[in-house]
């Protein structure tokens, strides 16, 4: 049975340090995706941009800086928790975001109970989507090799 969790923060855009602007962001969690947490961004004049990362990073991130790669999380004060940096990267074009911290706790909070933080592997229709996406890639794999 596929569950999910949605929630819809604004966060600003911070274009620049003169120029920001606030955003809707769509918050989503799936049960057939457990370990992985969704965020797309609406800006204006463009089509939604969707990033999954693990759930994991965002529940770091909201505590103290975290992640590598194309996506970093950070309080802005690691003493008061009120507001989170959001930086993703592709290449070298980057785009920051702040968000107020207890939406994205209140959202985290909500997922924790569909699907507590450990027990994501034990839902069955993650290991058979899984196990299907690992045949269709060595199948794949097979047949141009």
């Amino acid at each position: 049975m596929r569950e999910s969790v949605q929630a819809e923060v604004m966060m600003s855009f911070l274009v620049s340090e003169e120029l920001s602007f606030r955003i809707p962001v769509e918050l989503r969690y799936e049960t057939c995706d457990p370990y992985a947490v969704r965020l797309t961004f609406h800006l204006p004049g463009d089509a939604p941009v969707t990033w999954a990362f693990g759930r994991e990073l965002l529940i770091d991130g909201v505590g103290r800086p975290c992640g590598d790669g194309d996506v970093h999380i950070a309080p802005t004060d690691p003493d008061s928790l009120g507001e989170v940096l959001i930086r993703l990267q592709v290449g070298g074009d980057q785009a920051l975001f702040r968000s107020s911290t207890p939406p994205l706790v209140a959202f985290l909070d909500r997922t924790d109970k569909l699907v507590p933080l450990g027990q994501e592997g034990a839902l069955a229709d993650f290991d058979a989507h899984l196990d299907e996406a690992l045949c269709r890639i060595l199948a794949e794999e097979q047949s141009a090799g």
